[in-house]
């Protein structure tokens, strides 16, 4: 019933994406349609399509079809409502929780505003812990970091968005980490951020916070930063560092770090330079297997994105490796490596 509803959904979009194309008065004033899809091509040097660990790009030798996302925005006076759905390969991942099925919510929420400074919303959106996201074109890198993929995806509750000149505050309720539907137990997480963004300088700074009791009665807090700031016009970094702990009789926990060197020589033309260090000591993540790992393991990977861009279409060629502590990946189908490297080339486009 979920799915044709879905599939429904999908449907109107489509045809009122089509026809926007003729004439714009066939969205009410207010509305706003968007979307984008991604598509790709990846090379695993051991040949081994399960040498991926991190999200979205599971496969070797064979062009993917990644994601296709449409989102509808309105918004009337001080009231308003996102609408985002995805369908692919991608869409799936991202909401795993969910029924296997290809077409998945990515976001739907609806907000009040009472004031200029208070925003309420209550629905589901994606995470506001992590430097990355879940649409391809607002990432520079094509491949996701381990932290992204590690950590919370989206969070479905209740929030409050508070805005104060260069400063920010969200504090909110929400369902277990990745689930739309929580009906057992009444387990809820707390989530909150600070940002501070100054108008008359090129930086940003979040403090994230996600935390509670998961399916399996663990307590679960993570605790992330993320920072930005553009150097000059050519020239900008990022930075992404965070520690989740969980507590469940004994104490256990996963930490990574990462920096993004971003350069653009022209507006068409860019590099972006991913350098990430991802602790798993206590095989929690990606060595889970504490029989094969006794004492975990930690991952250092480099990624290195090219991007060309024409209006809404980005290409993004990219070399990627990865090197495990200890012989985590495997060349063919039973030789254990330290090493694993791919190159890949995605195109998306958005509008």
């Amino acid at each position: 019933m979920m799915r044709k509803s879905l599939f429904a959904l999908l449907a109107v979009f489509l045809t009122v994406s089509a026809s926007a194309q003729d004439s714009t008065r066939l969205l009410p004033v207010g509305f706003k349609l968007s979307g984008s899809a991604d598509v790709y091509y990846k090379y695993n040097f051991n040949k081994n399509a399960t040498d991926n660990k991190t999200s979205f790009t599971g496969s070797h030798n064979s062009f993917e079809l990644n994601m296709l996302s449409l989102k509808l925005e309105s918004s009337f006076k001080n009231v308003g409502m996102v609408a985002d759905i995805g369908f692919g390969k991608r869409a799936e991942d991202f909401s795993y929780n969910d029924e296997k099925t290809r077409l998945a919510i990515k976001q739907l929420y609806v907000a009040y505003a009472p004031t200029s400074w208070l925003k309420f919303s209550m629905g589901s959106y994606s995470t506001h812990v992590g430097y990355e996201l879940v649409d391809a074109y607002a990432n520079r890198n094509y491949s996701m970091s381990y932290m992204f993929s590690y950590g919370p995806f989206f969070h479905t509750g209740v929030k409050a968005d508070l805005t104060f000149g260069s400063h920010s505050f969200m504090v909110g309720v929400f369902n277990p980490t990745d689930f739309k539907s929580a009906t057992w137990g009444g387990i809820k997480f707390i989530g909150a951020q600070y940002g501070f963004a100054p108008a008359e300088v090129p930086f940003k700074f979040y403090l994230n916070y996600i935390g509670g009791r998961d399916t399996f009665q663990t307590r679960n807090d993570q605790l992330d930063a993320v920072l930005t700031y553009q150097l000059t016009p050519k020239f900008g970094f990022g930075y992404n560092g965070t520690y989740s702990m969980y507590k469940n009789g004994i104490s256990t926990n996963w930490y990574g770090s990462a920096l993004y060197l971003n350069f653009d020589p022209t507006e068409s033309i860019g590099l972006t330079l991913r350098g990430e260090y991802f602790s798993d000591k206590d095989n929690l993540k990606v060595y889970g297997d504490k029989t094969e790992y006794p004492e975990g393991g930690s991952i250092f990977a480099v990624t290195l994105s090219g991007q060309y861009k024409v209006g809404g279409f980005t290409l993004i060629p990219e070399f990627r490796l990865d090197h495990g502590s200890k012989d985590v990946f495997l060349k063919g189908e039973d030789v254990p490596k330290a090493n694993s490297a791919n190159v890949l080339l995605a195109a998306i486009y958005k509008f």
